[in-house]
C-alpha cells in the first residue's frame, strides 16, 4: 500500500502566483503556507528565491515555520540560484530544491542555442551544486511533454544518477494528450535503469484542459507525486487542480492510490486562496465552484430529492461545502418547488403544489432564480385550508 502513496506537492506559492494580479506579500503567503500544511500537503513549493528580495523573504520565513512538509524553493541550473535558494531553505526542517533546466529540441535550441550534450551535462550540474546544500533534490525537465523520451530517459538517468530523489516531468505547455503523456511516464519507469532509485513527479499545464487527466494518467502509469495548486491557479491556463486530482483519488479509492491530504477542508481553502489572491473561482469549478453541488433542472432535482446518489457522486460535507442546493428555476419542476415549501414550513398537498406551480412557472419565466421571498408571498396569497404552517 506504502507504494499507493501519491504525494502531493503544491505550487501555489510559486506557479499559482505568477498569474497576473495574484502577487502575494509575506504575511499572506505564510498564513497559506500553514494552511496547505494543515490541510495535508507533502511538499510546499514557497517561491523562486532569487526572482526578488520578497521572495527570499518569504522562502525563509516559511522554511523557518513549516514543522512537517517539505519546503521547496525553485531555481534554475544556475549556481546563484541554487546558492541562493540553499541559503533562503537553510532553516527549514525539511528541505527541498527543485532544480533544473528545459530538454525539448525546441527548449535546446531557441532558448539556450545550445546542444542535447551541453544541456545534459548542465542538467547534471545543477544536481550536483544542489545536493550540497541538501539531500532532497528535485530535478525538472522542462517542457519534458515535447521532449524525445529516448533523450529524456538519458537525461533522468543522469540526474537520478548525480543525486536527484525525485524527478519531474513537466508538461509545459499542456499540450500532451493523457495516454501520451502516461506512455511517456511508462516509458522512463521501463528505459531508465535507476528509476527506482526517484519518485516520478507529475506538473501539467491546462492549456488544452487536460492537467488533471495528464496527472492521473501519470499516476496510473507510475508517478507517485502531482504537482498542482489550489483552484488550478497558473501560468496562462493554469495549473493541475488539487482539488480535483484529490478527489479523483479519492472516490475510484478501487485503483488503491491515497493522499494525505484532508478533503474536508479543501472548500474553506479554496475560498482563502480565492479572497487572498484576488481571483474569484469560476462558479462550475469542479469540487469547490460555488455550483458544484447546486441542482436546478427539474430532472435533476426530482431524481436528487429522491436520492442524492443519483447526481452528486461527492457528499458536500466531504469537500467542506454547505451543502446541496435546490436552485428554482424555470427549468424546475413541482417536486423541487414542494420541496423548497416545505423547509420554508408549508406543507402543501400535490393539488394545491399543481395549482402554485402554475404561478410559479410564470414568475420563473421573469427572472433567472425565484428566491424565499417570492415564495414567502405566494405561499401567504395563497392559504387553502390543506396548508399548514
Amino acid at each position: 500500500m506504502a507504494n499507493n502513496r501519491v504525494f502531493i506537492f503544491d505550487t501555489t506559492l510559486r506557479d499559482g502566483e505568477q498569474v497576473p494580479g495574484c502577487k502575494l506579500n509575506t504575511k499572506e503567503k505564510l498564513e497559506i503556507a500553514l494552511e496547505l500544511e494543515d490541510l495535508g500537503v507533502d511538499i510546499i513549493e514557497a517561491g523562486f528565491p532569487i526572482s526578488s528580495p520578497g521572495d527570499f523573504e518569504s522562502v525563509q520565513q516559511i522554511a523557518a515555520i513549516i514543522k512537517y512538509a517539505q519546503v521547496c524553493g525553485l531555481s534554475r541550473a544556475v549556481k546563484k540560484d541554487i546558492e541562493v535558494a540553499g541559503e533562503a531553505l537553510k532553516h527549514a526542517k525539511h528541505p527541498r530544491i527543485h532544480t533544473g533546466i528545459g530538454t525539448s529540441d525546441l527548449h535546446i535550441k531557441a532558448k539556450f542555442n545550445s546542444t542535447r550534450e551541453e544541456i545534459l551535462e548542465r542538467a547534471i550540474q545543477c544536481v550536483k551544486w544542489a545536493r550540497t546544500y541538501t539531500d532532497n533534490v528535485e530535478f525538472y525537465a522542462e517542457d519534458a511533454g515535447r521532449t524525445d523520451n529516448d533523450y529524456l530517459a538519458r537525461v533522468i538517468e543522469a540526474v537520478i544518477k548525480a543525486g536527484a530523489s525525485t524527478v519531474n516531468i513537466p508538461d509545459t505547455t499542456g499540450y500532451c494528450l493523457p495516454h501520451q503523456y502516461g506512455d511517456k511516464i511508462a516509458y522512463l519507469i521501463n528505459n531508465v535503469p535507476n528509476i527506482d532509485k526517484a519518485i516520478i513527479s507529475c506538473h501539467c499545464h491546462n492549456d488544452l484542459g487536460l492537467a488533471t487527466a495528464n496527472s492521473i494518467s501519470g499516476v496510473l502509469n507510475g508517478a507517485r507525486q502531482i504537482e498542482c495548486t489550489i483552484n488550478g491557479l497558473g501560468e496562462r491556463a493554469g495549473n493541475t487542480s488539487l482539488e480535483e486530482v484529490v478527489m479523483i483519488l479519492k472516490q475510484h479509492h478501487s485503483l488503491g492510490y491515497y493522499t494525505n491530504i484532508k478533503t474536508e477542508q479543501l472548500n474553506p481553502m479554496s475560498h482563502l486562496v480565492s479572497d487572498t489572491m484576488r481571483m474569484p473561482v469560476q462558479a462550475n469549478k469542479a469540487i469547490v465552484g460555488s455550483n458544484a453541488f447546486s441542482h436546478s433542472s427539474g430532472i435533476h432535482q426530482d431524481g436528487f430529492l429522491k436520492d442524492a446518489l443519483c447526481y452528486e457522486i461527492i457528499k458536500p460535507e466531504d469537500v467542506g461545502a454547505e451543502g446541496s442546493k435546490i436552485v428554482l428555476t424555470a427549468r424546475s419542476g413541482r417536486s423541487a418547488l414542494a420541496h423548497r415549501f416545505k423547509k420554508l414550513g408549508y406543507d402543501f398537498t400535490r393539488n394545491d403544489i399543481d395549482t402554485l406551480y402554475e404561478q410559479f412557472v410564470k414568475i420563473a419565466d421573469s427572472k433567472k432564480e425565484v428566491e424565499d421571498a417570492d415564495l414567502l408571498i405566494m405561499a401567504k396569497q395563497f392559504k387553502p385550508e390543506s396548508a399548514v404552517v
